[in-house]
């Protein structure tokens, strides 16, 4: 049994899929300790006999980051490179507030060590590693308590062998390590360090998590979801937990676009709000990734999906600020206690704001399974909105506007703000609470169609079964172009292309499931920053289309340079099919089972309610209706028409006049 499972902050998702069926089933998740949740969901379901192929979306190595609750870390670095990280670089984000306060490194300057060594920029070594200052410094370190030390020595991306007497010298006292060069092997010795530091931070943690999971788990395959849209083997994970740290997030974009590449689309704005965050990405016709991000204020060097976040979900917490204005996030109520709707938690949130306004029905919660308590949300929702002089409606719809603001805030920083123009993509809604906003979206930012796919709220976990095995392998050369002729990029890809077939086939792929990407970043000479391209014979006239693309120029005669070679190594899995379905008709009689009150802007709609499960392709239906699935709610304001494609897809967008 092959089984898709996303850990998010409020539930856990599953997707269990066998030869012939596909089950999703949600757990409240619990954040003390991720596995619980798991486990407690495979027993449910009945899975733990099975021998199971897991896909794990797994937030440990994120939450530990965010909260900043991983290892007690410490840093060898070269001798006079102490301050590296406090330093970082020059750039300033809040450019005109003078009281800018810079949160605090992963590691504290005590904890940073010089050693004497020295590898110059070609690669020799000039001075070698001082084994007993490390000695030295491995007593400071066990006196202090550190847990986890990462190693990141100048120029070791082009010669290792100074990082690596140091790491072996470490590794004899039984610390963990984390060495740069086989974390990054990149120049820029900050984003490197940083990138091998966190790396450290949460490897401790992911280590126990993973080897806590595997044992329950009674000898199933586990492989762990990557920032860049593929999976890797639990061992890898352990080895480099940094390229997890979007691993939920990243299985809903893949999702998005097998599932909206089947039903025709390939421009979308992929739109995942859950309980506690929502997050966006622009996929213009394929999913765009990034090797220049930051997390937590920390620059993170790694291929990963460019995916934008923001503090707004179903457990977004409703509050007055100082100055009696009405914000909505980013804290979140999370899975315990939750939304007051739940019975716990005391904050009004926004799923209580729409269970107010009528988009969410308390009796079919999770299919009936999951009781909500409506009169504990009125009670507590009458109270906040007589602070602000409003009837409940009113606060409830404010609160779904706030929150709705923010969302377009992110969808804009994707599109707006780098050139893309909306109205030229559909918004594809997934996640637990996305079909209840995305119609409100789509017409603010004037997107033409909302696509809600079939188990919208599962989505995640659907989108890691759909996934391929993918590992990325980089190396700096910084040489120019007209000096690096095609005889000798291939000679220098060589090792990096039989290292990454080496370890495809040593995770159990046959030769005919590998598939092996050659990259080449470039740049103008003098230029700070690169763009990736296809390792082709013509990657200059390609390059040169890109720049213009980008950055409304290019220059065909400037000289350019290669700053890194790049493989991607994809094993290619065997995927679920989506079925498809004939069209039965328009009238979708069959699947509605109520009527009830639904309010928007002011007004009180008698509106149908469907259960998805029974609407077939071809069905059409008016708003204003409520179309309630197992795991999610979608919503069909007024002037708003919904179709049912083949694949079983919501397709919603608004009357033409």
């Amino acid at each position: 049994m092959r089984i898709g499972i996303d850990t998010g902050g409020t539930f856990t998702d599953f997707v269990l899929l066998t030869p012939d069926r596909m089950r999703v089933y949600k757990v409240l998740s619990t954040p003390h300790n991720p596995g619980e949740a798991i486990l407690k969901g495979l027993r449910e379901c009945h899975a733990l006999e099975e021998r199971l192929d897991i896909i794990h979306g797994s937030t440990v190595a994120t939450n530990a980051l965010l909260e900043r609750k991983g290892a007690k870390l410490a840093l060898l670095t070269t001798r006079g490179f102490e301050d590296l990280l406090q330093i970082g670089r020059q750039t300033r984000r809040e450019l005109y507030n003078i009281m800018v306060e810079k949160r605090a490194p992963l590691i504290p300057r005590e904890l940073c060590f010089g050693v004497p060594e020295r590898t110059l920029y070609n690669g020799d070594v000039v001075e070698g590693v001082d084994l007993s200052a490390v000695d030295r410094i491995i007593e400071e370190l066990k006196r202090e308590g550190v847990q986890s030390v990462a190693i990141c020595f100048l120029h070791s991306y082009v010669n290792p062998a100074n990082e690596e007497a140091a790491c072996r010298r470490l590794q004899q006292h039984n610390l963990y390590t984390s060495v740069s060069h086989r974390v990054l092997r990149e120049y820029r010795e900050f984003e490197r360090c940083s990138t091998t530091a966190i790396n450290a931070y949460v490897a401790p943690l992911m280590e126990r998590y993973l080897t806590s999971l595997e044992e329950q788990l009674r000898g199933g395959r586990l492989r762990i979801m990557q920032s860049n849209g593929g999976c890797i083997s639990s061992q890898s994970a352990r080895e480099e937990p940094v390229r997890t740290i979007l691993s939920g997030p990243a299985g809903g974009v893949v999702g998005a676009g097998e599932v909206a590449a089947l039903a025709g689309y390939d421009r979308i704005i992929s739109f995942d709000m859950g309980g506690t965050s929502t997050d966006v990405c622009l996929c213009d016709r394929g999913i765009m990734t990034t090797t220049e991000s930051t997390i937590s204020d920390l620059p993170l060097k790694m291929p990963i999906i460019d995916i934008h976040t923001v503090g707004a979900g179903g457990g977004s917490i409703a509050y007055i600020d100082e100055g009696g204005a009405l914000r909505v996030g980013p804290q979140s109520a999370g899975a315990d206690p939750g939304p007051l709707c739940y019975g716990k938690g005391e904050e009004v949130t926004v799923t209580d704001a729409n269970l107010v306004l009528g988009r969410l029905d308390p009796d079919r919660f999770l299919g009936g399974k999951m009781k909500l308590y409506p009169e504990r949300t009125h009670e507590a929702m009458g109270r906040f909105a007589s602070r602000l002089g409003m009837d409940i409606n009113q606060l409830a719809e404010g609160i779904i506007k706030v929150a709705d603001a923010n969302m377009e805030r992110a969808i804009r920083v994707i599109s707006v703000e780098r050139g893309y123009d909306p109205r030229d993509f559909v918004l594809f809604s997934f996640g637990g609470a996305g079909g209840m906003h995305a119609c409100s979206l789509a017409q603010k930012l004037r997107i033409p169609a909302v696509i809600v796919p079939k188990n919208a709220g599962v989505l995640s976990a659907l989108g890691m079964l759909l996934s391929d095995t993918i590992k990325d392998y980089s190396q700096s050369i910084l040489k120019k172009s007209d000096e690096v002729p095609s005889s000798e990029l291939n000679r220098l890809f060589k090792p990096m292309l039989e290292t990454a077939h080496r370890d495809l086939l040593n995770e159990g792929f046959a030769q005919r499931k590998i598939e092996l990407l050659q990259y080449l970043d470039v740049r103008y000479v003098g230029q700070s920053y690169e763009i990736t391209v296809p390792y082709t014979p013509h990657y200059q006239e390609e390059f040169n289309k890109l720049h213009l693309k980008l950055y409304s120029y290019s220059d065909e005669k400037r000289p350019t340079e290669i700053v890194n070679l790049r493989v991607k190594a994809i094993g290619m899995t065997d995927k679920p099919t989506l079925a498809e379905r004939e069209p039965k008709g328009e009238d979708p009689a069959q699947a509605r089972i109520d009527r009830r009150k639904m309010v928007f802007d002011g007004e009180v709609y008698q509106s149908d309610v469907y259960i998805r499960q029974k609407l077939e392709a071809g069905n059409i239906i008016q708003g204003p209706a409520l179309i309630i699935d197992y795991e999610s709610t979608s919503v069909v304001p007024p002037s708003f028409t919904c179709q049912v494609d083949r694949y079983e897809n919501l397709i919603i967008a608004l009357n033409k006049k």
